[in-house]
């Protein structure tokens, strides 16, 4: 096995755990396909379809963050969330992740921003109504940053094939 096939090997698995981390925000995400992109044209034996690669899936990637933030942010500002009720959702997405194995990420983050939100209308109703905004919010953001990182692995999937063609 030639070193270019194992860091090939070793891209392609950190791009997966990259994409991943888009949904899951334990993982590293976006930064982590780009980090992989560019290992793979330094050092993947891809020559000038490596650097292309890199181009393109760095593009995608880029657009794929700006988006997240932008439509998160558009989203909570329209609803007036402040930042803190998202800092507060954050805050126990990590404890939760430790007391829930597997799903304790997302009920601590709907948890923490429900409660967060509660201290400051004082209205459950506006509560929860604020709280599923914030929610729809963030997913449409994970979203749009996971759709444009497997556009990039998808980019470095065929520059491997055509890569192995020549």
């Amino acid at each position: 096995m030639t070193a270019e096939t194992i860091v090939t090997i070793l891209c392609g698995l950190a791009i997966a755990v990259g994409v991943a981390g888009t949904i899951i925000p334990v993982l590293p995400g976006s930064i982590l396909v780009s980090a992989s992109l560019l290992a793979w044209a330094l050092w993947g034996g891809a020559g000038a379809t490596g650097w292309v690669v890199f181009g393109i899936g760095l593009a995608l990637v880029a657009v794929g963050m700006a988006a997240s933030a932008i439509l998160t942010g558009r989203k909570l500002k329209r609803h007036g969330i402040p930042n803190r009720s998202v800092l507060a959702g954050i805050a126990l997405a990590v404890v939760g992740m430790f007391v829930i194995p597997v799903v304790g990420l997302f009920v601590g983050f709907a948890v923490g921003l429900l409660l967060s939100e509660l201290l400051r209308t004082r209205a459950f109703r506006t509560a929860v109504s604020s709280s599923l905004a914030a929610l729809k919010a963030t997913g449409l953001g994970i979203l749009a940053e996971f759709g444009l990182a497997c556009l990039a692995a998808s980019t470095w999937a065929i520059g491997v094939w055509v890569t192995a063609l020549s």
